[in-house]
C-alpha cells in the first residue's frame, strides 16, 4: 500500500485498476485488505472496469495509530477520504462504505456532495440514525487484558475480529470512545445522488436496511439474504447488487 499525509496523519491506501473511480471505506476493526481485498471486492470491481481506491481509516490497518478519542470523529475521518481524493486528483467518485465506513460515507456526502456520484451504504441500516451497539462495552472489550474477560457477546465478537486483523486494540478503543456524531434523518432525506442500502437479513448490529432506505429519496434496498453483519461483507449477492446498481446509475 501507498501512504500520504492527511493534515498530519499518515493514511495508507491502495489504488488499483482503471476506469470510473470508486472509493471503498471499511468498517470498524477492519482494514482495506481484510474488508475489500480478501473478500474479492477489489478484483470484482477492477474486472468490471473500475478504478478502486481503498484507504485504511486512521487507527486501522497500516494507517497511523492515534490514541486521543477526539481524533476519531466521523466528519474528520471523512476528511481523510476527501484529502485522499485530492491527493490523487480525483474530482468525483462512487462511494461504497461498510458499517462504520457507511457512516463515514454519509458524513462525506453531507459535507462534499459535489464529490459524490453515488453511495452504497453497506452493513448499516436504521442504526445509522438510531445509533449502533453501545460504545462503552465495545471499548471495554478492546481494553480487557484478555478475551476471556469479555462476556458481552457482541463486544466479544468485535474483540475476536480485532485480534484476527492484528489491530492495535488501544487505538481501536480510542476510536470507539471518540465523538459519536448523530446522523440527522433530514440530511439523509436531502441526499440527491443515487443510493443503495445493502444489509444482511440477519444483521442485528446494522439494523433494518429497508427502514434506512425509506428515509432517503429514491434509495434502493438490497437484502443480503441469510447473512449477518460479519458474513454479508463478501457475499456474492452483495457484489452482484452493487455492480448492477453502479451500471444503472446515471
Amino acid at each position: 500500500m501507498q501512504s500520504f499525509d492527511s493534515d498530519g496523519v499518515q493514511i495508507a491506501y491502495l489504488d488499483e485498476g482503471a476506469g470510473e473511480p470508486i472509493l471503498l471505506i471499511h468498517g470498524f476493526a477492519s482494514n482495506a485488505a481484510t474488508n475489500w481485498v480478501d473478500t474479492q471486492w477489489v478484483r470484482a470491481l477492477t474486472q468490471d472496469g473500475r478504478r478502486v481506491i481503498a484507504l485504511d481509516n486512521r487507527g486501522h490497518g497500516q494507517s497511523e495509530k492515534l490514541y486521543d478519542p477526539a481524533r476519531y470523529g466521523a466528519p474528520e475521518m471523512a476528511d481523510d477520504a476527501i484529502r485522499l481524493l485530492d491527493h490523487l486528483e480525483i474530482d468525483r467518485v462512487d462511494v461504497l462504505g461498510y458499517s462504520m465506513g457507511a457512516r463515514i460515507a454519509a458524513f462525506l456526502a453531507f459535507a462534499h456532495p459535489e464529490r459524490v456520484r453515488s453511495i452504497v451504504f453497506g452493513g448499516l441500516g436504521i442504526h445509522m440514525v438510531r445509533g449502533m451497539v453501545g460504545a462503552g462495552p465495545l471499548a471495554a472489550a478492546l481494553e480487557a487484558p484478555k478475551l476471556e474477560d469479555v462476556t458481552n457477546d457482541t463486544a466479544r465478537s468485535f474483540r475476536i475480529f480485532a485480534e484476527q486483523t492484528k489491530s492495535d486494540l488501544k487505538a481501536l478503543a480510542a476510536c470507539m470512545r471518540g465523538p459519536r456524531e448523530k446522523v440527522p434523518p433530514e440530511k439523509l432525506g436531502a441526499l440527491t445522488v443515487p443510493v443503495l442500502v445493502a444489509v444482511g437479513s440477519k444483521d442485528v448490529i446494522g439494523g433494518s436496511g429497508a427502514a434506512l432506505a425509506e428515509l432517503i429519496p429514491n434509495a434502493q434496498f438490497l437484502e443480503i439474504v441469510g447473512r449477518d453483519h460479519m458474513k454479508a461483507v463478501g457475499d456474492k449477492q452483495f457484489k452482484q447488487g452493487v455492480l448492477a446498481f453502479l451500471a444503472s446509475r446515471p
